[in-house]
């Protein structure tokens, strides 16, 4: 049976439930894949520009908390690697992640960007952000200064919901730049598609290998039946 809109996000899957391969193309839902196998079914999304090209779609704040259980338990074991001494939350829908990361991590605590300016923010310490979802309703990125003595010199960790575009992490990693600091990983709940690749690679093709997610989602192209199949990568 399909799925009603609400129910999307909501289920973490047995292994095998859902066809993640089907001959014929995908109908209105992605089955993304865990490492272990469960599957979370994500809707999928026609992009704006026209009515052939899509992606899945992933909202972290409308899922159950069950399946945000699962992302944040798997972004933990992928951040693990890296022994990270610090996990950095981008906003907005990386924030709930980056809190579960770093008590997973056994942290007292995370460092939170933001995109509203306080009075004792400089703009220095701020780059534009945009993303796939909100092309046209540029933001702007900052990093609190009273929080460089917890960055200076350490392990630090990047933790969003979705990586797409690249353009939202590529405003991250100029922030912190600018603040002398260098991730030593970036750690998303989903991985949709492959363009940020290009994205990351041009700005500095070292953090291409640091980049992971829990799931991930290819972009989607319609077939002629008007199902979707995956877009053929040229990375």
């Amino acid at each position: 049976m399909p799925l009603a809109p609400h129910e999307f996000w909501q289920t973490v899957y047995p292994a095998g439930t859902f066809n993640a391969a089907p001959a014929n193309g995908f109908g209105e839902l992605y089955p993304a894949t865990l490492a272990d196998g469960r599957q979370i079914a994500l809707p999928i999304r026609i992009l704006p520009g026209g009515d052939d090209k899509a992606v899945a779609s992933l909202i972290v704040n409308q899922a159950s908390f069950a399946v945000e259980d699962a992302l944040t338990d798997a972004m933990t074991a992928l951040a693990c690697a890296h022994a990270p001494e610090v996990v950095i939350g981008v906003p907005t829908l990386g924030l709930p992640l980056a809190n579960g990361v770093a008590r997973r991590l056994g942290h007292s605590r995370m460092v939170a960007l933001g995109t509203s300016r306080k009075f004792w923010y400089s703009e220095e310490l701020s780059q534009p952000m945009s993303s796939i979802t909100s092309p046209t309703h540029a933001k702007r990125l900052y990093l609190d200064p009273r929080m460089l003595p917890l960055l200076a010199g350490k392990r630090v960790v990047v933790v969003d919901d979705v990586i797409s575009s690249g353009t939202s992490m590529l405003a991250v990693l100029r922030l912190l730049r600018t603040a002398g600091i260098e991730p030593v990983a970036a750690v998303f709940a989903m991985l949709q598609g492959d363009n940020w690749r290009a994205a990351i690679g041009e700005y500095d093709a070292a953090v291409v290998s640091r980049v992971h997610g829990a799931i991930k989602s290819p972009r989607l192209n319609r077939t002629a039946d008007g199902r979707w199949q995956e877009t053929v990568s040229t990375y």
